[in-house]
Order: structure tokens, then C-alpha cells, then sequence
């Protein structure tokens, strides 16, 4: 691929997508950071998508993420984070495995998670020749 003189192989990204697959769910600045660049990708025009899968997808649950702070300090809490990246356009999902492996429902997710996903969409999404992949 060809960076940056727009000839006939060069390929415009337009969409990221972040997986949260090894970050500690507990561990604030591991799940804080993916979630701000996130935002930011959408803030910049990008259609972001966040997939939670593993032990990570805990943070989709109702009342995990509010009780993370990236810093002790700072009053917002790692939701707060999820909800300004909702707003921004992020849309977050469950992949399957992550409610089989933190014994969560559909209904435990917050409302800002689209859903869950299974392996199709999953590798459906990042085969796309538009699509980035950041794996945390």
C-alpha cells in the first residue's frame, strides 16, 4: 500500500477498531487509554467500533465501569469515558465469548453496548480493506 500519494493502490481508512481483549479490566489506565483514542478516532470522522471480548467485556457491565477512575484524582469515572466516546459515535459490542467468560447476560450490558457479536461480524469487520485494527 502507498502512504500519502493517493495513487491507485493507496487505500483511504475509514474505519478503527479497538479490541480490548488482554487489558485488565480493573486496571483503569489499561481500559482508559483505548477508550480516549477511540473517541478521539471518532471525534476526527472515523467510525469507530470497541469489542470487548475476554475478561475485558466486564467493563460492559452495569456498575463495573463506574467504579474505575483513570486517576484517583479526577472525579470521572471509566463509564464517563464510555459515555463521551458513545456520544462521540464509538459503538461498543460484547463479543460472545466475553459473556461465557464474566457469566454475563444480555441484560447485564450497559446501555451504551450495541450488542453482542459473534466470530463472523468480528472478522468480517477487520478484513474489510478501509478497517485498522488496535489490540489491547
Amino acid at each position: 500500500m502507498a502512504f500519502g500519494n493517493g495513487g491507485p493502490e493507496h487505500t483511504v481508512t475509514k474505519k478503527l477498531v479497538v479490541i480490548l481483549a488482554n487489558a485488565n479490566p480493573h486496571s483503569d489506565d489499561a481500559i482508559g487509554a483505548p477508550i480516549f483514542q477511540a473517541s478521539v478516532a471518532a471525534a476526527m470522522g472515523y467510525q469507530v467500533e470497541v469489542i470487548c471480548t475476554g475478561v475485558t467485556a466486564e467493563i460492559l457491565k452495569q456498575g463495573v465501569a463506574e467504579a474505575l477512575h483513570v486517576k484517583a484524582a479526577d472525579p470521572r469515572s471509566i463509564y464517563d469515558f464510555i459515555k463521551e466516546a458513545h456520544a462521540a459515535g464509538v459503538r461498543f459490542h460484547c463479543f460472545s465469548t466475553g459473556l461465557d467468560a464474566c457469566a454475563l447476560r444480555k441484560e447485564d450490558l450497559i446501555a451504551e453496548c450495541s450488542g453482542v457479536i459473534g466470530a463472523a461480524h468480528f472478522v468480517e469487520e477487520i478484513m474489510e480493506g478501509d478497517c485498522r485494527v488496535l489490540t489491547y
